[in-house]
């Protein structure tokens, strides 16, 4: 049913920060449905053709079903994350469906959490954390839990964007690591000389040459499982693997291997190959720390993600370009 207010009518699938929702609603009709962890997906399509603008987030399959469902009404997609694979944009792009995300914001809390995991896993945290809660801890012996030192070791960063820079900017300043990169465009030397790095001209050579390797590409059918069985079994042995990317973007099953096998030393991982699904090997393996998608999980973060999908909203619905349109 059509709205009977001026506002352009929003339907929003999850509950978002206080201060984002309050701003939603002095702007537009809202229609919330589902909540923080259960998203009710009949409900958005029970809606979806009754509504101006579809906020979903990264955690909401918006695909080409849906948008045809969702008839003449329907302007907008504005995501909530950088990352928009969740949506089929090539049908967007076919109904005229405009899709905006909401990037740059979560640069810094995303970088943050990928040198959180490439410390946990090399000090072997988790484990210890674990020992600690199980009551078996003993007290300190000299060859208890021993790791690796992650200062002057040798970074190897998949992809190179906004994020990744980042996380060179935070390993070569705070621990002196050596800064690898491997991206299918050519990086400028000025841009790879601020972080003393270097690129390889293949992934296989950044893999065979890296104590840790971080994921910082997108999701795309390019980098569907772009590490695999024979990737991970490029790296290093004691080398550690971390993905806050997408969970894609590896190979779930080769993984599982890899780290039981001892052909990598440990893992840290933020995101799932068939989200919130974890393959259960996982769970019962000491040398992979796991995380529930924590990349962009400050407050401060998931308050501007908002208000940067707010300012899109506006945007367009005042007839101009919405700053970051995808389609």
């Amino acid at each position: 049913m059509p709205s009977r207010s001026s506002k352009p009518a929003i339907l929003l699938t999850r509950r978002l920060t206080a201060d984002v929702e309050e701003r939603l609603r002095s702007e537009f009709d809202v229609l919330l449905v589902g909540n923080q962890t259960v998203n009710r997906a009949d409900d958005i399509e029970a809606h979806i053709g009754s509504v101006d603008a579809l906020c979903p987030t990264v955690a909401d399959r918006i695909d080409g079903k849906l948008l045809r469902d969702a008839g003449s009404r329907l302007q907008i997609v504005a995501n909530f994350g950088v990352g928009y694979n969740n949506v089929d944009v090539a049908t967007a792009r076919e109904l005229g469906i405009t899709v905006t995300n909401t990037p740059d914001v979560l640069t810094a809390s995303t970088a943050d959490l990928a040198m959180t995991l490439i410390l946990m896993t090399a000090r072997r945290a988790g484990e210890g954390e674990r020992l600690c809660r199980s009551g078996r801890w003993n007290g300190w012996e000299p060859l208890q839990l021993l790791g690796q030192e992650v200062s002057g070791k040798t970074l190897g960063l998949v992809g190179f964007g906004r994020i990744a820079q980042a996380v060179a900017r935070r390993a070569c300043d705070g621990f002196s690591m050596r800064i690898l990169i491997y991206t299918r465009s050519r990086v400028d030397r000025a841009v790879l000389e601020r972080y003393d790095a270097r690129q390889c001209d293949e992934l296989e050579e950044l893999l065979a040459a890296s104590d840790f390797v971080s994921l910082h590409c997108p999701s795309t059918p390019n980098t569907h499982h772009l590490l695999d069985r024979g990737a991970l079994n490029t790296m290093r042995q004691a080398a550690i693997l971390i993905n806050t990317a997408r969970g894609g973007i590896v190979d779930e099953a080769a993984l599982v291997e890899a780290l039981t096998t001892g052909a990598i030393g440990a893992a840290g991982v933020d995101v799932y190959e068939r989200e919130p699904a974890i393959d259960p090997r996982l769970l019962n393996l000491d040398n992979v720390v796991l995380l529930p998608h924590l990349g962009s999980a400050t407050k401060e973060t998931r308050s501007a993600m908002g208000h940067r999908m707010i300012d899109n909203l506006v945007e367009f619905f005042a007839g101009r370009e919405p700053r970051d349109r995808v389609v």
